[in-house]
């Protein structure tokens, strides 16, 4: 039986494999996504500053009043459309996504969809 914090651990292991490869420089920031049951959230990220450039979850105030559920592919498409907004304010253009040990479906594609609909490239 595959309980639920077994399927974290080996995201969490997936997503320690992939940030061995996966840096966001100044040019190109990592595209972080961290998805919960209730909300989902990004940021841009340089890692060779140690900052964060812009962030964007479903709690903003902005995402917020147009969604009723935090946990769906609709909000994680206007989560996708605020970071991809945020980073093209802070002056970004170009992003390295990381997906965090999630597969690349669902919510976490619906957000990069909607990003690079946006104008992000990656």
């Amino acid at each position: 039986m595959i309980t639920k914090g077994d399927k974290n651990k080996a995201r969490l292991k997936r997503h320690l494999r992939v940030r061995k490869k996966i840096e966001g420089t100044t040019a190109r920031p990592r595209l972080n996504v961290f998805r919960s049951s209730k909300h989902i959230y990004a940021q841009l990220i340089d890692d060779v500053k140690g900052v964060t450039i812009a962030a964007a979850s479903t709690m903003d105030k902005e995402v917020a009043a147009s969604i009723s559920n935090g946990g769906n592919v609709e909000s994680a498409r206007k989560v996708g459309e605020l970071v991809a907004k945020r980073a093209k304010d802070a002056g970004v253009t170009e992003v390295v996504f990381d997906r965090g040990g999630y597969l690349y479906h669902g919510r976490i594609q619906a957000l990069a969809d909607a990003a690079r609909e946006a104008g992000l490239e990656f």
